[in-house]
């Protein structure tokens, strides 16, 4: 005989299959995780209004202070994803750490920083274009085209 013919093979029975799927899948207590991702958001909210105060305190008008609060906390949201820290802070509050424009810098920035070591063209360069890169990239290149259009109007007396 051959041995394929003579080793048996175990087939689990559908209860069998259900109990070991229930006895390895997480559970999550849904209360809890809504309180921490309403609490962790809340933070990261209450930073960007301390943020907003703090420069509005120095003249600068609100417009202008929105707009530089939104670049301080993306520039630390990739700064704590380049540490490993966001991770560690959206895996504890959820969606309360994903939703704000901290969770948009963080979906950027973690596949740059994951594939570094791959080099600046075929690594960090490939990777900022496969999730939110080309909103990023194509915002701040027509930002950067518009402003210049804008400014060589004002030079030349259309506006």
């Amino acid at each position: 005989m051959d041995c394929e013919e003579t080793t048996m093979r175990y087939e689990p029975k559908e209860q069998d299959y259900n109990i070991y799927v229930q006895n390895v899948t997480p559970t999550s207590n849904t209360v809890k995780n809504c309180l921490w991702a309403f609490l962790v958001g809340g933070v990261i909210c209450t930073i960007g209004q301390g943020i907003l105060a703090l420069i509005k305190g120095m003249g600068i008008n609100e417009e202008d202070a929105s707009g530089y609060v939104s670049m301080i906390l993306v520039l630390c949201s990739v700064i704590l994803t380049s540490l490993n820290l966001y991770k560690k802070i959206a895996k504890f509050g959820g969606a309360g750490a994903l939703v704000p424009i901290t969770g948009f810098a963080n979906g950027v920035c973690a596949p740059i920083v994951e594939f570094q070591t791959e080099g600046e063209v075929f690594g960090k360069g490939v990777k900022a274009f496969t999730i939110a890169g080309p909103v990023i990239l194509y915002g701040v290149l027509t930002s950067w085209i518009m402003g210049m259009i804008y400014w060589i109007c004002i030079m030349i007396g259309i506006v």
